[in-house]
Order: C-alpha cells, then structure tokens, then sequence
C-alpha cells in the first residue's frame, strides 16, 4: 500500500496512523495526492486550515513551525451543527476566526505583508474547526505525517461573515469556548502569530513555495486561539470571538 493510500484508507476509515517518516515538503505532496482521492468521497475543497499557529500548540504537537490542511466541502458547516461522536476517533474542538479569500494569491505574489493581505480579505468570521485524533501518537508522528494527513481536520463550521471588519483591533480580540454552558477556555487573537493577518501572510508564503494559488472564494482558518478541547462524550460547544460574533456545534 502506497503512503498516500495509507493516508486515504486512515481517513475514511477512522484508524490511528502511525507516523509516517516524511519531511514537511514530503507531507505536502503525499497531502495533494491523497486529498484528490478524499475529494471523490468528502468533495471539492473549499477552505484550508492553519494549525500550530499558537506555542502552546506548537509545544502539544511537537512541530517546530505552523502547519497546514485543507478542508472538504461535505465537511463544511454554515452556521451552528450538529456531529456524531461515533463518525469520529477522538474529536476536538479549536475556537478560531477565518478569513474568505476575495481573489486568487497567486504563487508570483509572495512575499506578502500584512498590509499587502489585508484588502484580499473579504470578509471574517468565528469558526470552530473540529479536530479529529486519527494518529498513534501525535506527539511522535511528525510534521510531516500529520501535514500529510491535512493536520488534524475533519470538519469546520462557520458563524456569520463580517465585511466591515477594518475597524477591529485584529490582534486583541477575546475569544471564548464554552460547552454546555461553562466557560472552560479564553483567549486573544495574538495567540495566531501574533496577528491574525499573520497566520494568512504565512500560508500564502507557504503555498507560494509549494506552487500552490490560494483561491478567491475559499476560507482559511487560522488556528485555534484557545487550547483544543478534547470531547469525551455527548454535548453542546459555543464559541465566541469579540467583534465577530459567534457559533455552535452538538456532539450527540
């Protein structure tokens, strides 16, 4: 069985995929050719997602550096949601904000700024994305196993999109996790590199590297500015992010 089998069959299936052996730049390839066998089943992708933007995460997953994935459509919730534990290995969940994409990065285009991202940005919003445990030991599976694998993703859901969001302080913006009504977790939105816009500048340079086009329409998330919360039975998460708003998902 190829790798990128391997990957394929760990996904669909729910198993724990030992690590692989593989360098970043390894992970992202194995990660394209295994996500146009994955499109087939969860479809087209439409996002992407950013992991390990903040230490804390970092120091959990131990990589050295931001990673990233992408995100399929079925995969996709507008709005609040509702998931199955069962359809999962060991889920968690990650309060984020993403950004939808108004026209194509082009790989031409890097270095990018701040400054420079900021008008390709349409419009933000509060996110949860929804981690799934598929590994044997993440700790020890490396970067590149786990890029390959689109770092951790298996669903993410999306609040309300803001367009006007110029006149928010991006990199002090409190965000909070609640599950079934108590607070377990804050945090603010420097944890993504500092700034948000960061995180994207980041992905836009990695993509850049790789050849790849960040495209117009699409969503980033940019990583979870509190500490992943590990769901171990059924209930319901709300998610909250200053400015931007909120949303929710029911783990039954």
């Amino acid at each position: 069985m190829t790798i990128q089998s391997r990957v394929v069959e760990n996904r669909v299936k729910g198993g724990r995929l030992e690590g692989l052996g593989l360098d970043e730049d390894t992970g992202y390839t194995v990660q394209a050719d295994a996500n146009v066998v994955l499109e087939q089943t969860l479809g087209p992708v439409a996002g992407h997602k950013i992991g390990a933007t903040a230490d804390g995460m970092r120091r959990l997953l131990n990589v050295p550096g931001p990673i990233a994935g992408d995100v399929f459509a079925a995969t996709v919730h507008q709005g609040n949601a509702t998931l199955r534990l069962a359809d999962h290995v060991r889920p968690g969940v990650e309060t984020e904000i993403a950004v939808r994409i108004a026209r194509d990065l082009t790989p031409d285009e890097a270095p990018w700024t701040i400054e420079r991202i900021g008008p390709v940005v349409a419009a933000l919003m509060p996110a949860i994305e929804i981690v799934d445990d598929r590994y044997a030991d993440f700790k020890s599976a490396g970067a590149g196993t786990i890029i390959a694998d689109n770092a951790f993703n298996a669903a993410s859901i999306l609040g309300p999109e803001t367009t006007d969001w110029q006149g928010l302080t991006l990199d002090a913006l409190t965000a909070r996790t609640i599950i079934d009504g108590e607070k377990v977790a804050t945090g603010l939105s420097d944890e993504l590199l500092g700034h948000p816009l960061n995180a994207l500048v980041w992905l836009a340079d990695r993509y850049a590297g790789l050849g790849r086009t960040l495209k117009a329409g699409r969503f980033v998330s940019l990583g979870t500015i509190t500490p992943v919360q590990w769901i171990a039975g059924p209930c319901a998460v709300e998610i909250e992010v200053e400015g931007l708003g909120g949303v929710g998902v029911v783990f039954e």
